[in-house]
């Protein structure tokens, strides 16, 4: 499937041999934004930079007597792709930076897949401060983080989510549906009109390379879902 009729460049064709996965390349172009921007009262700049301040002071929940620091988000803060994780690990909190280490390496392959750069992403976790011993996000953690997460996509206001990983699609999603039955639909993202693809976590990926494939059948629903929005327009 070539929807833009273009052939893939050699760097891409290496990265899908890497992840052993077949040949897709999506359309090119930017879509318009899907839902209209939040009301701030600021502008987007000062916005943002208000909003890290707030995260990097939060004291919340109990998480924060325990990170070395807040792992707020990362990438193109006006990108028409957001990827949302779960929660730091170890790596996280020490670099202060989503989905690095070996499990970030390989997202960085997966986007690459697509044609698109990490920079060229918004990339952001459920929760912004480490579990201990990377344990499950609690429900007080998830709410307690919540509207640092809404404001996140009322300023980037992209025009599809990758989900990454049960917890945090369960946890975006206010269902206790397991992953299996998530994956290979778009989802409406509560309260606003953002579609939301389900895929796999790396860091589960590294663990199981054979569903690989299944995760290279969800990113190539996340682009024609940004596709037909585009289409729409």
């Amino acid at each position: 499937m070539n929807p833009g009729g273009r052939g893939l460049t050699a760097r891409q064709q290496q990265v899908l041999d890497e992840l052993g996965l077949v040949r897709w390349l999506p359309r090119s172009g930017q879509a318009p934004h899907a839902i209209p921007a939040g009301e701030t009262g600021l502008p987007d700049g000062a916005a943002w930079t208000e909003l890290a301040r707030e995260a990097a002071s939060c004291t919340g929940c109990p998480l924060h007597a325990s990170r070395t620091q807040v792992v707020f988000g990362t990438g193109d803060r006006a990108a028409r792709w957001m990827v949302i994780g779960e929660a730091p690990g170890a790596d996280e909190d020490a670099q202060g930076e989503p989905f690095v280490g070996r499990a970030g390496r390989l997202l960085n392959e997966m986007l690459r897949s697509l044609g698109l750069t990490r920079e060229q992403v918004y990339i952001a976790n459920i929760l912004k401060c480490r579990p201990p011993g990377n344990r499950d996000p609690q429900p007080d953690e998830v709410s307690a983080c919540a509207s640092l997460l809404a404001r996140q996509l009322d300023l980037v206001r992209p025009g599809v989510i990758l989900c990454v990983g049960r917890i945090a699609a369960q946890s975006l999603l206010a269902t206790t549906a397991p992953l299996a039955s998530l994956r290979g639909r778009v989802h409406a993202l509560p309260g606003n009109r953002i579609p939301v693809v389900v895929t796999y976590h790396p860091a589960y990926l590294l663990r199981s390379p054979l569903q690989k494939r299944k995760a290279w059948e969800d990113l190539r629903l996340a682009q024609a879902t940004l596709d037909g929005v585009a289409a729409d327009q």
